[in-house]
């Protein structure tokens, strides 16, 4: 058979490992190494990826002594009465023969509990606890401690482990002088900063054996000012190869870092040139990583030599079937990781388990289990956004009828709107939905507005109203005027806006649409200068002065409140006010809107009347349920589900939508 993608189907030598394929399963923490005292959830969710064929998995991190962990009920490989979970787990693999690593992460000083423990005592940015320098006794004691993690997970039948190394955990922060102060054998020049992390590969290696798989998860950039300098991370990467490392997965970035690594906002492939030096530095295997969501990329990082493997964490989040699709040339049926972080990021730093805004079945595969309709029954699902397109599709999976509509020309939704702002690929998701509704014989109807006698006439058995939400109307005096824009129209590019722009609300949409009437033309060169990221890392850290940018538009967002709801999302929302900040882009807080006029935007504020002049006045101020359908068909006496933003109408929640439309779509 002819392989659309052959570079990615090759096989490849891992230590004792042949691996069939480049593809593996990153390592991904979604919270269930925790919050579940039996193996079954795990199981499931690394089980539903393996039977798939990837090349390997890589698990979550396990701290290998109770100081490591993230959290006071962090996961940890410690003891050998851990051991039978973990076969539970090695198991969901094996059975596929496909290889399983175990992580092991010590998280240093990002931990957030009381015990946390760093190469010296300076905390980080990003959590206030300042952590208690370990001795050099401790420091040799923590080896011992990585060592018996490794010794455990052979036990327990994994296949190796991956050492973590990268983004800023312990490992990293002896590595670097920025967070290295210390006068022992394990501080001041490289050779002592290496020590540990040296001495834990030779030590896991002694004990284990030579046909135990070592990887070593190396920051290939630390994006941090007095992080490591490229020639540093190359020959660190060259000792770690010597010490009897058998690949190296590619970090970019340290969580506290200032650059973007992994959100929407970063082009796709953006660290390939510092994935590329890496591979030419060693003679071992090397992973890339962050922001390769679909298969033609990762060919051709492989086929340029860039790298020899692929190490896809939120891709196999939001489509488990991610290999097999490519293997049979499907890659238009793979649901694209979008890089929102909405739920899955975001969520651990709630506390939440991990999932998808795309894929809300991941991470809950004992929870949502699609099962065969018992009677076949037809399904009207009127509005094909977000809520629409995943219970029409869930439904038709299972085996029901379904006929989708959509006044509209094309289905997506508000979905058509968001794609259009910079980075974010709400496209793939509309493409993804397309394309299985055809496959699985969806009667979509697009430019057709559902009927009231049309749905009561009997022909349906269910009746799915997702209509979604229209733009809310404030209270404000000459809306008609010309000058006025609503979100919609701008997004859509239905009107272009002028050079002065006024943005009436500054919650998630607001932001949106400043992104996108400032946004320049960026590839991966343009994102890295704009941002001042140096993938050769010429000076420590990998950070080089940002470039100033030019938008080509004034625009200022306003909010009535006294501080701007921002965009959502803990990730990825400092990211965007970044980036409008760099532009020039203002807020306005605190004002009250009068009236619209050929003067401008009349306002009240703190210091009295002020009128601001706009060439374009774009309205974002919310939205409002379109339930009418839902309703008039209650009064006829039937019983519509309602779903989506006709239910809730608070911002464009995508996730909400999907997950709310997948619910159901598995219990009509």
């Amino acid at each position: 058979m002819s392989l659309a993608f052959p570079n990615l189907f090759q096989p490849l030598r891992l230590g004792s490992l042949t691996l069939a394929n480049r593809i593996v399963v990153g390592s991904m923490h979604t919270r269930l190494e925790q919050v579940e005292t039996t193996p079954d959830r795990l199981v499931a969710f690394y089980e539903t990826r393996a039977r798939t064929g990837p090349a390997m998995i890589i698990t979550g991190g396990y701290s290998p002594n109770a100081d490591g962990t993230i959290e006071d009920e962090s996961a940890r490989l410690d003891s050998p009465d851990q051991i039978e979970f973990h076969r539970a787990i090695v198991g969901s693999a094996h059975r596929h023969n496909v290889p399983i690593l175990l992580q092991i992460l010590h998280a240093g000083r990002y931990g957030r509990h009381g015990r946390l423990v760093g190469a010296s005592d300076i905390p980080s940015p990003i959590n206030r606890r300042t952590p208690r320098v370990l001795t050099t006794d401790e420091v040799w004691s923590t080896i011992a401690d990585f060592e018996r993690c490794a010794a455990l997970a052979k036990e327990a039948g994994y296949d190796g482990v991956e050492i973590m190394g990268s983004e800023g955990y312990l490992l990293t922060q002896f590595l670097c002088a920025r967070t290295n102060t210390r006068d022992d054998v394990f501080g001041g020049n490289l050779d002592n900063r290496m020590r540990l992390s040296l001495e834990i590969v030779r030590r896991v290696r002694t004990r284990c054996g030579p046909d135990f798989v070592v990887v070593f998860r190396v920051s290939s950039l630390d994006l941090v000012d007095n992080g490591m300098t490229g020639e540093e991370i190359l020959a660190f990467a060259r000792a770690l190869q010597d010490a009897g490392t058998d690949g190296l997965d590619n970090g970019v970035g340290w969580h506290e870092a200032r650059v973007p690594t992994t959100q929407y906002s970063v082009p796709r492939g953006a660290w390939r040139e510092a994935t590329r030096r890496l591979k030419q530095a060693v003679a071992i295997p090397v992973m890339a990583t962050n922001r390769l969501p679909m298969p033609d990329l990762a060919e051709k990082l492989i086929a340029d030599g860039d790298a020899d493997l692929v190490s896809l964490a939120r891709p196999f989040l939001a489509d488990p079937e991610y290999a097999l699709k490519a293997r049979e040339g499907r890659a238009d049926e793979i649901n694209t990781c979008i890089a929102c972080n909405q739920a899955c990021i975001d969520f651990i730093f709630r506390d939440k388990v991990s999932t998808c805004v795309v894929n809300p079945k991941a991470a809950h595969e004992t929870i949502l289990v699609p099962a065969p309709v018992v009677r076949k029954k037809s399904v009207a699902v009127v509005g094909a956004g977000a809520a629409g397109l995943a219970c029409a599709l869930e439904a038709a999976q299972r085996g029901h009828r379904v006929t989708l509509f959509e006044a509209g020309a094309r289905v997506g939704g508000q979905m058509l709107l968001a794609m259009n702002v910079p980075g974010k690929e709400f496209a793939e998701t509309i493409r993804y939905f397309e394309t299985r509704l055809r496959r699985l014989g969806v009667d979509v109807r697009t430019g057709t507005a559902a009927t009231i006698d049309g749905l009561a006439g009997g022909a349906f058995d269910e009746i799915v109203i997702a209509t979604g939400a229209t733009a809310r109307r404030p209270a404000i005096e000459g809306l008609g005027h010309p000058a006025v824009a609503w979100y919609g129209d701008i997004l859509s590019g239905r009107r272009i806006a002028g050079h002065k722009v006024l943005i009436v609300g500054a919650g998630g949409i607001g932001h949106d649409v400043a992104a996108y009437l400032t946004a320049p033309v960026v590839g991966s060169d343009d994102f890295l200068d704009a941002w001042g990221a140096d993938c050769a890392s010429r000076s420590g850290g990998g950070l080089k002065p940002p470039a100033t940018q030019t938008a080509s538009r004034d625009v200022t967002l306003l909010q009535r409140g006294p501080k701007a709801k921002g965009p959502p999302g803990l990730s990825t929302g400092w990211v965007l006010k970044s980036e409008l900040t760099m532009r020039g882009v203002k807020v306005r807080t605190g004002v009250a809107y009068g009236r619209i006029d050929d003067a401008g935007l009349h306002l009240s504020t703190e210091n009295g009347p002020e009128t601001l002049q706009a060439d374009t006045i774009v309205i974002c101020a919310g939205q409002e349920s379109d339930r009418g359908l839902h309703d008039a068909l209650v009064s006829r006496g039937l019983r519509p589900h309602l779903i989506g933003g006709a239910e809730v109408a608070s911002e464009l929640d995508a996730l909400r939508a999907i997950e709310a439309g997948t619910r159901l779509g598995l219990n009509i």
